[in-house]
């Protein structure tokens, strides 16, 4: 038996979102209707998938995503438009949307979102949750510290850190413990886990004369 849906289809115009809601309930399912973000995040959902149509989308999927973030809001969301291309399916889905759906909704559109949601098991608006989660607390350091938890990341020793900083071990040390107390990691793995959370990995890479370790795993060994 197909999983009953709680749509939350918001953006778009009216007539798009009433046409989107007649055929959720044709189809057995639920259907809420927002005009723009701002309405749904005053009623702030607790259940059921979120549909950004469009207009809701302007900013981005990123954008939307922190905002649901900032008030609590971990529901799944699908970006849905007229005429997605790839581009715009990757970048969203890489921003943590659930998928990408073409408008007009379909039923057979709609039949895939409710199996992706049956065999997710809610694991996806949790992995949301951590990130979001992370960034912000990402969002308390100051460049310098940023920088060092990057290259931490990376796997590199405080020495190789300062090298490619060009500041001294000890200044390293003192960015390393700011970052540590503001992020409320109680070792260095626990930072490292909170960076890849946030999905920002090792952006920067390691410069040619840093002091590579077998694995990142023995320098926050040695170093945590």
């Amino acid at each position: 038996m197909e999983q009953r849906l709680k749509l939350h289809i918001v953006g778009g115009d009216s007539r798009l979102r009433a046409e989107a809601s007649r055929l959720a309930f044709s189809l057995g399912h639920h259907a809420e209707v927002y005009s723009d973000l701002p309405e749904l995040l005053d009623l702030a959902p607790r259940d059921g998938v979120i549909i950004a149509c469009e207009t809701a989308l302007s900013s981005g999927v990123d954008h939307l995503l922190d905002r649901l973030g900032e008030r609590g809001i971990w529901l799944p969301v699908i970006a849905a438009s007229h005429a997605p291309d790839v581009d715009d399916v990757v970048q969203a889905i890489r921003a943590g949307a659930l998928d990408y759906l073409r408008l007009p909704l379909t039923e057979r559109e709609i039949a895939r979102v409710a199996a992706q949601i049956a065999a997710d098991g809610g694991r996806h608006a949790e992995s949301r949750r951590r990130t979001i989660e992370a960034r912000q607390r990402i969002s308390l350091l100051s460049r310098r510290e940023r920088e060092v938890l990057e290259w931490l990341s990376a796997g590199c020793s405080n020495k190789a850190i300062a090298r490619a900083l060009d500041i001294s071990p000890r200044t390293v040390e003192i960015h390393r413990a700011n970052m540590m107390e503001k992020l409320g990691a109680s070792h260095s793995a626990e930072a490292v886990r909170l960076q890849l959370e946030a999905g920002y990995g090792d952006r920067r890479g390691l410069s040619p004369d840093a002091d590579r370790a077998e694995g990142p795993n023995f320098r926050i060994a040695a170093n945590g």
